[in-house]
């Protein structure tokens, strides 16, 4: 049997990609917050419907809804006369399948395991701490500012008005040693900024 990558040379997919991948998957934030809410509100609303419609049926209805009002109220309305409302409710039916459907974005960053089972991951903040800590390490780095962008590790460090260059590759070299020694996947690379304090 011939798979696809097999078939084409240069797809094959490492290991640390499926790896990223599998993470982002476990580590996806869950919805559950809009998924409860939105949940709740509509087992309130067709069961006290349901109820309501059940025994009106019996002869006995319940009032909770009220049913007559809107049966009135729809058959003296027009469609130009409901537009708005119904555009606003398709509005918040399409907002909350989007808030189902789309991911939210993960707080973690994941961490590459030896175990294909073991998905792990640190969290952001902690990242920007641990790489902070080892920008500030290099000799002539007064302060250091960490920002994780999608694709790349932005450092800033400040520093007084005699650092050279040579100070900004020992930072690169710092920060990219610890996020070898962290073992973090798709963190991108790491660009660093000098920022010269003011005399």
């Amino acid at each position: 049997m011939t798979t696809l990558q097999q078939i084409l040379p240069g797809a094959a997919v490492t290991p640390r990609h499926t790896g990223l991948r599998r993470a982002n998957r476990a580590l996806r934030p869950a919805r559950t917050v809009p998924g409860a809410a939105v949940a709740l509100t509509l087992a309130a609303g067709l069961g006290t419907t349901a109820a309501e419609v059940v025994s009106g049926l019996l002869g006995a209805p319940l009032g909770w809804v009220p049913v007559n009002e809107a049966v009135d109220l729809a058959t003296k309305s027009t469609w130009p006369d409901l537009a708005t409302p119904s555009l606003v409710m398709s509005g918040a039916g399409v907002l909350m399948l989007l808030l189902a459907v789309v991911p939210g974005r993960s707080r973690t960053v994941p961490v590459e395991t030896s175990d294909p089972l073991i998905v792990i991951g640190i969290t952001r903040s902690g990242l920007r701490r641990t790489l902070r800590a080892a920008a500030q390490q290099v000799a002539g780095v007064d302060k250091a500012r960490v920002r994780l962008r999608r694709r790349t590790i932005e450092v800033t460090v400040m520093t007084d008005a005699e650092s050279t260059g040579q100070m900004l590759r020992q930072v690169g070299t710092a920060v990219g040693d610890r996020l070898a020694g962290v073992g973090t996947l798709g963190t991108g690379e790491v660009v660093v900024r000098l920022r010269r304090k003011a005399v």
